[in-house]
């Protein structure tokens, strides 16, 4: 009896040693895995760029079309650097703002502010309409 005991100990402590990573993902996706395409791209004056934001209500409230958000780079510092920025054009969904750069260098991963709304910057292909 204690053998099989022992035997069953094992095979439960292997069971939860191989699902453990995937329990783990379930619950903490990287989200780098919906918002990059491959590789990096700059966006000009002219390009249109995709701003991902939360969907809440002062998101409506704050951003309107046609309003001008400025965006920042952040450095391996944390210090925010005024790179560009963008005019609204429309929202699209939920989450996200479609925008023209009208100033500027804008990459992935930059942020666009406007009074106490933040919105990520993504890549221009990533939301399809």
């Amino acid at each position: 009896m204690k053998k099989r005991s022992i035997s069953v100990s094992i095979s439960l402590l292997l069971i939860g040693a191989v699902s453990l990573p995937v329990t783990a993902l379930s619950v903490s996706y990287p989200v780098n895995i919906y918002h990059r395409q491959g590789k990096l791209e700059t966006a000009a004056k002219g390009d249109t760029v995709h701003l991902f934001h939360s969907g809440t209500a002062d998101v409506r409230k704050t951003i309107h079309i046609n309003d001008l958000l400025t965006v920042y780079r952040t450095s391996p510092s944390c210090e925010a650097t005024e790179v560009g920025k963008v005019r609204v054009l429309a929202y699209v969904g939920d989450t996200y703002v479609k925008a023209e750069v009208v100033e500027g260098w804008v990459r992935p991963d930059d942020i666009a502010k406007i009074k106490s709304v933040s919105c990520l910057v993504i890549y221009a292909g990533i939301c399809e309409h």
